[in-house]
């Protein structure tokens, strides 16, 4: 068929059924996408361990693939994965013990994609350091007594629980690449009477809404000196416009686990960052 006529034809399909051009070509690669190229990178053959919550789960929740599984494929890459379902921050920490006690130091960097459990539970955000007064050698010598700020550990507030984690990853992994991700955008779910999640322009107990933790995340990069990736801004994922729906898992019930279109594009955007940062520091 000739090629122009095609493009009439589709064109006309479009309009007759009344549906977004956006959303028509999402709906036609709703097969499971797939990688078909493994990029030539530092990141190939590397043990990537991958801390989180549902989105990082390996029971699928909401796909039937995950981004971490798509990065396996673009940068061929080992994925060790320990994500749970449900967890927040402070999950993230029994996790990242369970990476220590099956793997100790045989990998090379990890991964932490966690945050929106903590924000629709309305977790206080806290301060990053406590002070103390000190007393410290200056020139002289001689002794002054100073505010010290130490790092506060509080895990009833999100930046004390990030705190806790970072602090262990340092202590118990000093050699290897940490990289943190911001959570994505996220509109309702419903996933029973007792679980009904408003979308994000709503905030949430705490009167907070979820930006404020997206941006504890990117915070968290210059405390700890580890990188950060905004996968909040570079995934494109906007679960509130329609158009968008078909990158998640149920447009009227879930709105807030992306399916696999939405987790390839979620590794497809993680992958070109990637390629800017070292898989590890051995040397």
């Amino acid at each position: 068929m000739n090629t122009k006529y095609s493009a009439i034809l589709l064109s006309g399909l479009i309009l007759s059924t009344n549906v977004s051009p956006c959303i028509a070509a999402i709906h036609s690669h709703q097969k499971e996408p797939v990688a078909t190229e493994v990029i030539q990178t530092q990141w190939k053959g590397k043990k990537v361990a991958f801390l989180g919550d549902s989105i990082t789960d390996k029971s699928h929740v909401g796909t039937t693939k995950n981004y971490w599984q798509y990065l396996e494929e673009m940068l061929g890459l080992e994925a060790l994965v320990y994500g749970i379902n449900g967890h927040h921050w402070i999950g993230v920490l029994e996790q990242a013990k369970k990476l220590k006690e099956e793997k100790g130091n045989q990998v090379d960097a990890i991964i932490i994609f966690a945050g929106t459990n903590d924000y629709n539970e309305g977790i206080p955000l806290g301060d990053w350091f406590r002070t103390e007064k000190t007393s410290v050698e200056v020139a002289g010598p001689s002794r002054e007594i100073r505010l010290k700020r130490i790092p506060q550990t509080d895990d009833t507030n999100f930046r004390g629980r990030i705190n806790n984690v970072m602090a262990y990853l340092k202590e118990n992994f000093p050699t290897q690449q940490i990289i943190l991700l911001t959570p994505i955008h996220r509109a309702q779910a419903y996933f029973g009477k007792d679980n009904i999640q408003p979308e994000e322009a709503f905030p949430n107990k705490s009167g907070l809404y979820v930006d404020s933790y997206v941006n504890v995340i990117k915070e968290a990069s210059n405390v700890w000196a580890v990188p950060v990736i905004d996968l909040n801004s570079i995934s494109g994922l906007y679960p509130m416009c329609d158009a968008q729906t078909p990158y998640f898992h149920n447009e009227k019930t879930d709105r807030l686990h992306p399916n696999a279109a939405g987790h390839y594009r979620m590794a497809k955007a993680l992958a070109y960052q990637l390629l800017a940062y070292p898989a590890d520091f051995k040397y």
